[in-house]
């Protein structure tokens, strides 16, 4: 009898890790139904930042696929879902590595800050300045003294990765290269990215010039806020200087573009010292991802491995949606403002992240902007928080910015509205 006991017992204990591994029921479906709404007024309380339970299962767990490396022949690696920022898998993510050329997704982004700021548009001129034409490397090959549209710029750039562009739309921006660096590594501070500094605004190899995937993926992410951003990094041929004698044949370098469904974009790398680096994004049935590798041998290890991180990730997870683009977020007062009351719309989508068959019910959300928010104010300057919660369970918080920068207004202008608002 005691011998059987014993069998039984073993048997049970060999069949537990079985039971633990098995998947959520198959063919659950996350329901789309719009959540609560609750908008909350100044409150500067802040909220812990949670997973969803179903992934802080993979976060206890190590490594979401079993502790299985999803980039083997990558140095450093990260998958990030685009709309919650959940980080779905990382490999050495937080090493500060040369980035070659995905330095210049820092550089699309203040390009298009400034053009959602009203400081650019896409039709101004670029004229091309004797230094920004002796950029080597990968080029445009612009002449000194050539001018080229902001849209023309922004193709060379974020196609044909044009250090010259970069270098002509730094100078338009920033005044100087010198300047336009500063304002990038001012805009990594204002991201949190505590692993980056940079030396240039096109990724040429330069001494302290660093950032790390994880740090690349939040630029990324942040990037992707602007959709005009994909016109450019998800087409994969166009022409420069369609007009002249000599137009200019651009290849997109991101060839997932064409071969990957849902890639449009983001931005590829290389230097001898960086090896072949990308950050690539896809999107497919409403769930945007971005991953990225670092130091890969050469493209086509490269692009398999990223391949294989968006697989894995469309695979296992889909998003839950909170808000969508352009939907109402209230009236932001702003004292001393040019603005005293600002409407506030999403400038992108908000969505959470849950492992396919999770539980997806209960789930509401609150709007809290900060307490006092006075001018000067930058664009992307922290304003307040989402938060989601399931039940009374906080599930993420998302940071809310600034859409626009709003100076702070003249003595004249705030008399008028004090007086006014005495009379009305």
């Amino acid at each position: 009898m005691l011998k059987r006991l014993t069998a039984l017992l073993a048997a049970a204990i060999a069949l537990t890790p079985l039971a633990a591994a098995a998947p959520a029921s198959a063919g659950s479906t996350i329901p789309h139904d719009r959540p609560a709404y609750a908008a909350v007024q100044p409150d500067s309380a802040s909220a812990p930042s949670l997973l969803p339970d179903a992934l802080q299962a993979d976060s206890a767990a190590g490594a979401p696929a079993a502790s299985s490396d999803l980039a083997p022949s990558a140095r450093s690696a990260i998958v990030m879902d685009a709309d919650s920022g959940t980080v779905i898998y990382e490999k050495n993510s937080h090493d500060k590595l040369p980035p070659a050329s995905i330095t210049k997704i820092m550089t699309m982004l203040l390009i298009v800050e400034a053009i959602q700021d009203g400081k650019l548009k896409l039709a101004d001129k670029v004229s091309t300045s004797e230094y920004a034409a002796s950029m080597g490397g990968s080029q445009i090959f612009l002449e000194p003294g050539e001018e080229m549209t902001v849209d023309d710029m922004l193709k060379g750039i974020a196609m044909a990765s044009g250090n010259d562009a970069s270098v002509a739309m730094a100078e338009k921006i920033g005044g100087t290269e010198a300047e336009f660096v500063s304002m990038m590594n001012e805009k990594a501070a204002q991201l949190g990215l505590t692993d980056t500094h940079f030396a240039n605004p096109n990724g040429l190899p330069a001494a302290d010039h660093y950032t790390s995937a994880h740090d690349i993926a939040v630029m990324s992410r942040e990037l992707l806020k602007h959709s005009l951003i994909t016109k450019y990094t998800g087409q994969y041929q166009d022409y420069l200087r369609k007009d002249s004698e000599k137009p200019f044949w651009l290849v997109n370098t991101n060839k997932l573009v064409r071969f990957y469904s849902g890639a449009d974009g983001l931005k590829t790398g290389y230097t001898s010292e960086a090896k072949y680096c990308l950050s690539a994004t896809a999107k497919r049935d409403g769930m945007r991802v971005v991953a990225v590798v670092m130091g890969e041998p050469n493209t086509k290890t490269r692009n398999a491995e990223v391949s294989s991180l968006l697989d894995y990730s469309f695979a296992q997870y889909a998003n839950y949606p909170i808000l969508k683009k352009g939907d109402s977020m209230g009236t932001l007062s702003i004292e001393k403002g040019v603005q005293g009351k600002l409407p506030v719309t999403a400038q992108h989508n908000y969505s959470i992240l849950l492992k396919k068959g999770a539980a997806a019910k209960d789930i509401r959300y609150e709007i809290k902007w900060n307490a006092s928010i006075k001018a000067p104010v930058k664009i992307g300057d922290p304003v307040g928080k989402l938060i989601v919660y399931q039940g009374d369970q906080v599930m993420k918080d998302f940071p809310l910015e600034m859409p626009v920068s709003v100076e702070k207004a003249g003595w004249w202008k705030l008399f008028k509205r004090s007086t006014g608002s005495l009379f009305s």
